[in-house]
């Protein structure tokens, strides 16, 4: 009797560790394959788990940007729930319907647009009560240029700069003015994250730096204005390719966005800039 127990106990535990080898599993912990809209802060969030700890079991800096199709490992202890789908952002005039773990922070950075153009477009009056199920109007999505006449609006002028929507919003209090895409540091020279203030602006200046195949040479780049050493937001005739990292760290802006801005900001505006 006690002899065919332990047969049989044998014989269990030899199927548990057949069904375990049979099963792989990675010793990194889940992945996760980047969607559009995707920033490491946001899939920090959805598995539950640290923007370093993600970040460094990537070989990434919690400052990285990411992109489409990457694959990511979550580290052990996150949340294996499904991944976010994909939103598109829609047109001017679109539609979100919130979701569980949804934020308007977060959805003012997947439709490019602004937690003030939300709350505004919605008639929200606190930044932190949706819920899910409720049908967001998204207004100005992806909205370029001017978006309101700033004379007669008080408040103080400063500059966001998202780097993880390579967008970037003017605003007068807490009034967005302006809005248009941006290009900021590559990987290998992101932009500085933090707040600052423009401390010099030159209406055109030449540009050097780097070395060997990253030497570069730019005489004549107009509307610069420094906020942090050498970082600054400028206008950019060498691509047209706003909308995604291209620069040594500046913020690239295409000539006329630059040259409005430098209009508008006076040396002392605080820069935001952030992931």
């Amino acid at each position: 009797m006690c002899r065919a127990r332990a047969f049989s106990i044998a014989l269990l535990v030899a199927l548990c560790l057949l069904a375990a080898l049979a099963t792989p599993i990675s010793a990194e912990g889940n992945i996760h394959v980047v969607q559009r809209g995707d920033t490491l802060i946001s899939i920090a969030q959805h598995y539950g788990v640290s923007l370093d700890a993600l970040a460094a079991a990537n070989g990434l800096r919690s400052n990285s940007w990411v992109y489409v199709g990457q694959r990511l490992v979550i580290p052990s202890g996150g949340n294996a729930a499904s991944p976010p789908a994909a939103v598109p952002a829609p047109a001017a005039g679109g539609e979100h319907v919130v979701q569980q773990g949804d934020t308007l922070t977060g959805i003012a950075q997947r439709y490019s647009t602004t937690v003030a153009a939300l709350m505004q477009a919605n008639g929200l009056r606190a930044a932190n009560i949706i819920y899910v199920g409720q049908r967001l109007t998204i207004s100005g999505s992806g909205a370029s240029g001017l978006l309101v006449d700033p004379a007669g609006l008080s408040g103080e002028k400063w500059i966001d700069v998202n780097l993880s929507t390579q967008r970037l919003t003017a605003y007068v209090g807490q009034t967005p003015v302006f809005a248009t895409a941006v290009s900021t540091g590559i990987w290998k020279y992101p932009t500085v994250a933090g707040t600052y203030r423009v401390y010099v602006k030159y209406r055109s200046t030449t540009m050097t730096g780097g070395s060997g195949a990253d030497y570069y040479y730019l005489p004549n780049v107009p509307y610069v204005m420094y906020f942090f050493r050498g970082y600054g937001l400028h206008g950019t005739y060498w691509h047209n390719n706003f909308g995604r990292p291209m620069s040594h760290g500046c913020v690239n802006l295409s000539v006329p966005d630059a040259k409005w801005l430098y209009g508008w900001a006076e040396v002392g505006t605080r820069v935001v800039t952030h992931y």
